[in-house]
């Protein structure tokens, strides 16, 4: 028995075995591509990802419990963003004012805020 590798990025840490045999994602999930974290300004991180999401029909990428997820396209669509569950159990969920994403505010106060940018 050898030693087990470790991942050699944050994205690969992240990453679920949810490949079939010939790479493609199994219907219904999605795996992180890239995940960047920026720490430069005080009290503040800006943490940005890209997830790839093989979702069914009538459904598209989005986030549930603060994980990529095939949510149903009628929450995107609407942009009703709460609906989708996007924080961890122990959150409150709250839509932006202009409805440009979510926050997650956490029970000691803590609050994280989520913006969702259309990719091209």
């Amino acid at each position: 028995m050898g030693i087990p590798r470790q991942p050699t990025s944050i994205a690969e840490s992240f990453k679920p075995n949810l490949k079939s045999r010939d790479s493609q994602l199994v219907a219904g999930t999605c795996e992180i591509v890239t995940l960047d974290r920026d720490s430069s300004q005080p009290r503040r991180t800006i943490a940005r990802q890209t997830a790839r999401c093989a979702c069914k029909k009538g459904q598209i990428a989005g986030t549930t419990r603060a994980r990529p997820a095939c949510v149903d396209v009628r929450i995107i669509t609407s942009r009703q963003w709460c609906e989708m569950t996007p924080c961890l159990e122990d959150e409150g969920c709250n839509l932006l004012v202009n409805q440009s994403g979510w926050t997650c505010t956490q029970p000691g106060g803590r609050v994280k805020t989520t913006t969702v940018r259309k990719q091209a």
